[in-house]
């Protein structure tokens, strides 16, 4: 054995050493004795010739034993031991896809006899009747259907016919909604009619269709490079979308997407004949699926853009509540709206990264009552299957989720629960990955008796209220405007939108001077949002046409906004009133210089504030209208921000500020973009902050470019991580703290704490590199935000101290060691074909690696989390138990922790 080989072979000995729980002192025993075994093993194999090894031909690999069904090209579906179900539950691998034949599977629905259809992303679809317990699937077994139709992206039986949504890649047939039948009573689907042809492009195009709740029509999901038909009158989401960036936005650094505008993806109701085709919500990345609850709620799981990661514009994939005219806020670049923008809703849960597939509920299902009522969501980049607990609230839901099903890899595309048996079945495949089907069944000693089905108790007059107002899109009616009024302030975000959404749909003389006059504030800014979107015309609409922009009606809202005091205003109508004066900003332009002044004068008081999403939308505006105060107070914002994301978004907001500068405010500006170089996001992050310097030298005058020429030709430093962490801990010696000194101190020191340093300490000790807390972080390892509800200090501080004592399986990584003797460790987060995507370096998402699945010899999930230990070592007990309340707290500065 030569020395070059040696590393991986003492490798492979450890593993299979911690697989059979042997003492680490026989290592050198044992690794003799492994050795023998190897040796016996390659003399016994049959040589290569000179010939083979020159055309790369290589020795097939044995057949696991628990893989199902023909291989081809030398793989099967992920087998069974490498997938993990919540205790109680068996996977079974019923039918590996033989790819050549069979194409990629991604969708599944069952038909009037319950037989299962699958489809191929690619190809044609195929009817299979699910064996019994313990049965597998032969390939005879797999009956192609007989209609002419490919590319199925979607499916559902529905009155008597299969209803599919197409997104063909290679465009051989239209994309859109078609019906299929069975012509002639012979039981075989072979009527193809196309309903609605929708032009679509890649991933991102045509995909489910499910039943409304009323059983009369049908949902059509749809991606944002779904190109929108011509859509009825009558639809709940008001044509008034717009991109509505009141700074320019900055378009993908890689160039996804660039051109696609609003509404992005959209939500559709149609009729069963097609004709009436209306839309029903809007503003989704790339959603693929959706399912309604026994309230009759319809919910779905968005895309996150991975580019994005770490950007202050970022959002996790998510769960969404999708009510009648919704806006979910999709925009392309960094122009997305987060979720405290006024003019669009919330998600429900975030869930982080990944690529969405499937979703369903539990209805049906031979599961104990919590698995029969949970909504399924489906992530194909990380073989993640979860189940997300939905829990009414006012008149929409929160939501809690687990991973129900996990596997590496699994790319997984959709899931039902059989009518039949009520078992779960789920697909994987996808852009000609290897495909599987998979059962899913309860073997637990919980009941199985089916759960109550009737809608929930609580939250029921408020979704009766916001449905009431949602009755009204859509129409107009002589009713709506006293309807919708009362409801302008409503605390309930869902019903309150649901009012707005009414007056957008009517016309603006009927209510315009209702609005200009009210004389509550709390209902006047929701009131002046809906009749700036309403009345105003988006530039990418308006074109070079001047004349399209109301002058009368641009003065009298700014005399509205104006007029209202804003420091009498709850932190939600202040959010209100800037995201509107934002909104009137973009949609009739600037005003005259001495309502310009009119403008700052109302805002520069709010601004700082203490709230971060306050000053998001303060520091853009007041930079717009470039406030002499601007400069000097985002400056200060930029250095006391412990997180890169807040400090990246001040310094966009201010890119193209004139006003307020001084020449020391300029190289601290300018020295910023040297330390953000280290910072770390997704693919397109060192493009974002190419960008924003770009504009920000070129919004300088001569003099000042020439007075800071050094500074600019300035190259940055690179450094390392832990170098990164910045000066706080410089010179400071460690202390290897204790579970047991920590627990101690945390019974009796949790009290009086000091909220900024304890965030501080979050952000100085790495935390925000991996984890999401709030709206800012990572998300490459849990979500923080909520762990103050999940773990005591203890186990808390336990987690910190002894990181692998116990691994969160969503952030587990895998081993990896290929033919040519290398060993990968990572965090699979992509697949295409043949080859997967491991993340290598939790703390910059652009360390990957691509690996032939081919090319694997040994494949395990780590036992060594990818949390560093340490992370305690350098601080004092003070500051860990600052940042022990931070995080308890949920990053709530009045919690009790910080009450003096």
């Amino acid at each position: 054995m030569t020395t070059s080989y040696l590393p991986t072979f003492t490798a492979l000995c450890q593993i299979v050493m911690n697989r059979n729980k042997y003492p680490a002192q026989t290592m050198p025993t044992y690794c003799t004795r492994f050795l023998l075994v190897v040796l016996s093993v390659v003399l016994a194999m049959p040589v290569a010739t000179a010939q083979q090894k020159k055309k790369g031909a290589t020795k097939p690999k044995p057949k696991r034993q628990t893989e199902v069904g023909p291989a081809v090209g030398g793989n099967t579906a992920t087998p069974i031991d490498r997938i993990t179900a919540a205790e109680g539950f068996k996977v079974e691998l019923l039918y590996s896809v033989p790819g050549t034949d069979q194409g990629s599977w991604v969708n599944l629905c069952t038909d009037n006899k319950g037989r299962l259809l699958v489809s191929d992303q690619f190809g044609g679809m195929y009817r299979i009747t699910p064996p019994p317990a313990g049965q597998v699937i032969s390939q005879s077994m797999v009956q192609p259907v007989a209609a002419d139709i490919r590319a199925v992206n979607g499916m559902v039986w529905f009155k008597d016919a299969l209803y599919v949504g197409v997104n063909d890649y290679e465009q051989k047939i239209p994309s859109g909604v078609y019906r299929i039948t069975d012509s002639n009573g012979d039981d075989n689907l072979d009527k193809v009619e196309l309903l609605r042809e929708i032009k679509a492009r890649g991933d991102h195009g045509v995909h489910a269709l499910m039943p409304t709740p009323d059983g009369e029509s049908l949902y059509l999901i749809t991606g944002n490079n779904a190109k929108a038909p011509e859509i009825a009158d009558s639809s709940p989401v008001a044509q008034i979308w717009g991109e509505d960036h009141l700074l320019p936005s900055m378009p993908d650094g890689r160039g996804h997407n660039r051109g696609v505008l609003a509404p992005g993806g959209i939500v559709y109701r149609l009729t069963t004949d097609g004709k009436t085709f209306e839309a029903y919500a809007s503003g989704f990345r790339n959603i693929f699926d959706g399912a309604v609850n026994h309230d009759g709620e319809l919910f779905t799981y968005d895309a996150d853009m991975e580019y994005d990661f770490n950007t202050p514009w970022y959002r996790p994939t998510r769960i969404c509540h999708v009510t009648s005219g919704a806006e979910f806020g999709w925009r392309n670049g960094a122009g997305k709206r987060m979720p405290f923008y006024a003019d669009n809703l919330p998600g429900a849960l975030d869930i982080g990264p990944g690529s969405p597939t499937g979703t369903t509920f539990g209805y049906g299902a031979k599961f104990p009552a919590k698995y029969q009522s949970a909504f399924y969501a489906l992530d194909w980049s990380w073989g993640k299957l979860y189940a997300v607990h939905l829990k009414p609230e006012g008149s929409s839901y929160t939501a809690t989720k687990e991973e129900f099903v996990t596997g590496a890899p699994l790319p997984i595309t959709d899931a039902i629960i059989h009518p039949g048996d009520g078992a779960m079945y789920f697909t994987i495949g996808g852009r000609r990955v290897q495909s599987g089907l998979y059962r899913v069944t309860y073997v637990g000693n919980e009941s199985t008796d089916p759960a109550p089905t009737t809608p929930n108790s609580v939250g029921s007059e408020e979704r009766k209220t916001r449905q009431m107002l949602e009755a009204f899109h859509g129409k107009q009616d002589p009713a709506a405007i006293g309807t919708a009024w009362p409801y302008l302030a409503n605390q309930d975000r869902f019903i309150r939108f649901a009012a707005r959404t009414i007056l957008e749909h009517q016309p603006v003389a009927t209510w315009a001077d209702k609005a200009l006059s009210e004389t509550d504030p709390n209902k006047q800014v929701t009131a002046l949002l809906a009749l700036a979107r309403s009345a105003g015309v988006c530039p990418q609409h308006r074109g070079d046409n001047a004349a399209a922009v109301d002058t009368q009606m641009r003065d009298k809202l700014f005399g509205a906004v104006t007029a209202i005091d804003a420091k009498s205003l709850g932190l939600t109508q202040k959010l209100v009133l800037a995201r509107t004066t934002q909104i009137i900003l973009n949609r009739f332009g600037q005003p005259d210089d001495a309502m310009t002044l009119r403008l700052i004068d109302s805002l520069d008081p709010l601004f700082p504030s203490d709230s971060a999403e306050l000053n998001w939308l303060l520091c853009e505006t007041l930079a717009f209208l470039q406030s002499p105060t601007a400069a000097a107070k985002s400056i200060a914002l930029i250095e006391a921000a412990p997180t890169q994301e807040e400090q990246m978004q001040y310094a966009r907001s201010i890119r193209m500020l004139k006003a307020g500068w001084t020449p020391e405010l300029h190289k601290k500006y300018f020295n910023w973009f040297l330390k953000a170089a280290n910072y770390k996001g997704g693919a397109s992050f060192d493009k974002f902050i190419e960008f924003i310097r770009n504009d920000a030298v070129a919004s300088l005058s001569s003099q000042q470019t020439a007075s800071l020429s050094e500074l600019l030709a300035k190259k940055p430093v690179k450094k390392s991580a832990l170098e990164n962490l910045g000066e706080v801990f410089k010179g400071r010696s460690e202390k290897e703290w204790t579970l047991d000194e920590l627990s101690a101190a945390s019974k009796t020191q949790l009290a009086n704490r000091n909220f900024a340093n304890g965030r501080k300490m979050f952000a100085a000790t790495g935390c925000y590199a991996c984890h999401r807390f709030g709206d800012q972080g990572g998300m490459t390892g849990p979500d923080l935000t909520s762990a103050g509800r999940r773990y005591s200090p203890h186990d808390l501080i336990d987690q910190v101290i002894n990181p692998s004592k116990v691994i969160n399986e969503q952030f587990s990584s895998i081993k990896v060691l290929t033919d040519d003797g290398v060993m990968h460790t990572g965090v699979v987060v992509n697949l295409s074909g043949d080859t997967f995507t491991l993340n290598t370096d939790l703390t910059d998402p652009n360390k990957r690696v691509s690996i032939d699945r081919k090319e694997i010899e040994l494949m395990e999930v780590s036992k060594v989390s990818a949390m560093p230990k340490g992370l305690f070592n350098r601080l004092t007990q003070d500051e860990i138990m600052d940042l022990l309340a931070y995080v308890i707290s949920g990053g709530n500065s009045e919690h009790a922790y910080f009450q003096k």
